[in-house]
């Protein structure tokens, strides 16, 4: 007979199994609830911000580029199509409207990966589980994701409608080639805005964010032709399309680069905004915020500006490889480097910094400091015509010697005869005769000399010699008042060499200089944004151009006078092929480093410089200003005032013409040869023959 276990030992038996699951109970309640409150909060959303490209506009208010770190653009719902909605809807989550969120055939088809592979799989994720994986969580492949994933999609269903998760999740996907949300995917494949998608448009993106590398019509058409198929197929399968909508769809060519956006600005312009923007309203906000930027470039002269800087200088490159081979040195690419100013207004209207920005970063049209040679002559004659000199002024053009003093910029001109030297004889050394660097005998760039010519044909025919007599008349320092009045803020050296462009400008500041000529004696301070408003449309910052009036209007229109000459008569020749008035000088140092051409309409002022990097590399002895830079200007200027209206520059009051005998700059007789008709400030023509 067996014996009986006491009840009283089964019932303290009972109590603690009860209490050891209390005990559980209450710990997985405390964890459970600890870990739902460790999980990122869904009211995020209710002030969702996603990062947004900030959007760079030209002048007509045309996109042309983009800065991000995430490229976005977000658009609400009813901007996206529907067909592109049930696109997603077929390919990714075909029960999105019948579930809660979760889908259990997919986690069974999950679950059964795992126990086959032994690992945590993905796949079988709905539209509202992806949307949760995408904002709040990592892409581990972790139980613990999972677990966090499937809390907050029950969460999201049950605080926002179908139509506001599938907003958030179109807009929040990658799509491939920088794209974030389906605007910007739109523009990037097939250039137009979301909304104008035709039906095989959506379902070639749709088929994307599976794999957006591979499933990429850029980078994989085969595989992404078949995709775009199937999500076409599903979409007549689930009766969303009719079997003729499909067939027609079926038979649209997928997206190709040539088709696809194309990326406009510049990448030095670009550049420039970031360098300007960034520390004004930090990293996060210009990359992330959503800013628009309205700026003044002219897309059509933008294009122009980098077609005529590449045609010509690989073109130059091509020529040049024969002298790099001869002398057996290693092929360097010459660079170039362009900028146009709008002169009523100051606005940027094209600029580039060179040729390759992914080999240099480098702006050669805002950073770079070079010689400008005779390019600088201009202020030269303006500073003359207001000491009261005319465009008749005789000036000698024969040799110059000058004697180095020992103190600053001190040198005495000692002779006006280079073929003796009893002059300098006389007054210095032997010591400091062989020593060179005390004493300097500046030529023209033609070795020859012409005698007595007036200050226009100085100019116009670009005579140093000439340029030198007259800064030594009017002395260095007020060349450097006449040059920073317009613009030049680079530091000018007191000397009389200045009257060669031996001192440091860049092509920004010189183009802003002759911009003032154009606009009559007004400078304007150079700008590029006009507006910057936040992603709500708010103004940030609104530029208004900064005007002074520096030059009198006579001043400017005897200057562009004799500017004109260099075109018609000079070395700016090729300028005349613009087939409108325009104005301009040439410039062009000692070594050929450097070649200019800086010139003007009523419409438009624009620069171009070429050269290398290393100052050391010559362009070539006869390579001038005239015959590289000249040329790229002019091919310029054709496509940036093409359609415009031809104008001359306007004569302002109190200017008077007079025919002028070159030889002696006095009025001509009506028998003399060669005589030119010429401006004057009224009460300053000559009043002898």
């Amino acid at each position: 007979m067996k014996r009986k276990k006491p009840k009283k030992k089964s019932f303290l038996s009972f109590l603690t199994i009860a209490l050891i699951v209390a005990v559980l109970v209450i710990a997985v309640s405390k964890i459970t609830a600890n870990f739902i409150d460790n999980l990122p909060s869904i009211k995020q959303l209710e002030n969702y911000t996603p990062n947004l490209s900030t959007k760079i506009y030209d002048k007509d208010n045309n996109l042309i580029a983009e800065l991000f770190t995430e490229r976005r653009i977000f658009i609400p719902i009813n901007k996206i199509p529907v067909n592109l909605q049930n696109a997603f809807i077929a390919i990714e989550d075909k029960d999105f409207f019948k579930h809660w969120g979760i889908s259990i055939k997919g986690i069974m088809r999950a679950f059964s990966r795992i126990l086959l592979k032994m690992k945590i799989a993905e796949g079988g994720s709905t539209i509202t589980q992806q949307l949760a994986k995408t904002i709040f969580l990592t892409r581990d492949k972790t139980l613990i994701r999972k677990i966090k994933e499937a809390i907050l999609t029950i969460q999201l269903e049950k605080n926002y409608s179908k139509d506001e998760i599938l907003q958030l999740y179109i807009n929040q996907i990658y799509f491939g080639c920088g794209a974030y949300g389906v605007q910007t995917a739109a523009r990037i494949y097939f250039n137009k805005n979301a909304q104008d998608l035709n039906l095989a448009e959506c379902a070639t993106l749709a088929a994307i964010p599976k794999s957006p590398n591979y499933y990429n019509p850029f980078n994989n058409a085969k595989a992404s032709l078949a995709r775009r198929n199937l999500v076409l197929l599903r979409l007549r399968e689930l009766g969303y399309i009719t079997k003729e909508k499909e067939e027609e769809a079926l038979a649209v060519a997928l997206p190709t680069k040539e088709t696809a956006l194309k990326e406009n600005m510049g990448h030095y312009l670009l550049e420039f905004l970031r360098i300007m923007l960034e520390p004004k309203y930090g990293t996060n906000v210009l990359f992330k915020g959503g800013l628009s930027i309205y700026t003044t470039i002219d897309m059509k002269a933008q294009v122009g500006a980098e077609k005529a800087i590449e045609e010509a200088l690989a073109n130059f490159d091509k020529n040049k490889l024969k002298v790099f081979e001869k002398s057996r040195q290693k092929p360097v690419k010459v660079q170039g480097a362009l900028i146009a100013i709008d002169p009523k207004n100051g606005a940027i209207r094209a600029m580039v910094g060179g040729r390759n920005f992914r080999e240099s970063q480098f702006n050669r049209a805002i950073q770079a400091k070079r010689q400008p040679g005779s390019a600088f002559k201009p202020f030269i004659y303006l500073a003359a015509i207001e000491k009261g000199l005319t465009p008749a002024t005789l000036l000698n053009d024969e040799p110059m010697v000058f004697v180095y003093k020992g103190k600053g910029n001190s040198w005495d001109l000692v002779s006006r005869d280079i073929t003796t030297l009893e002059t300098i004889a006389e007054t210095v050394s032997e010591k400091d005769l062989i020593n060179t660097n005390k004493i300097w005998t500046p030529t023209n760039y033609d070795k020859k000399y012409r005698g007595p010519v007036i200050l226009k044909t100085a100019l116009a025919s670009s005579i140093n010699i000439c340029a030198i007599e007259t800064i030594m008349q009017i002395t260095p320092l007020k060349v450097i008042q006449s040059a920073k009045n317009l613009g030049i803020t680079t530091p000018l050296a007191n000397s009389f060499s200045l009257a060669l462009g031996s001192s440091d400008t860049t092509l920004q500041e010189m183009v802003s200089a002759f911009a003032v000529f154009a606009s009559g004696g007004i400078k304007t301070t150079p700008y590029i944004i006009t507006k910057i408003t936040d992603r709500d449309g708010k103004i940030l910052e609104q530029n208004i151009p900064q005007q002074k009036e520096v030059l009198s209007s006579q001043d400017c229109f005897i200057i562009t006078n004799m500017l004109k000459a260099v075109v018609e008569k000079g070395s700016g020749w090729n300028a005349k092929n613009l087939g409108r008035p325009c104005a301009g000088k040439t410039g062009t140092t000692n070594d050929s480093s450097d070649a200019w051409f800086i010139g003007y309409t009523p419409q438009l002022a624009a620069g171009v410089w070429v050269g290398y990097d290393d100052h050391s590399i010559s362009l070539g002895e006869k390579v001038t200003g005239g015959i590289i830079a000249c040329p790229i200007w002019t091919q310029f200027m054709k496509e940036a005032l093409d359609g415009e209206l031809v104008l001359d520059f306007m004569q302002p009051e109190n200017i008077e013409w007079a025919l002028i005998d070159p030889l002696t700059g006095l009025l001509a007789l009506s028998k003399t040869s060669g005589a030119s008709l010429e401006a004057f400030v009224k009460g300053t023509v000559p009043t002898k023959y």
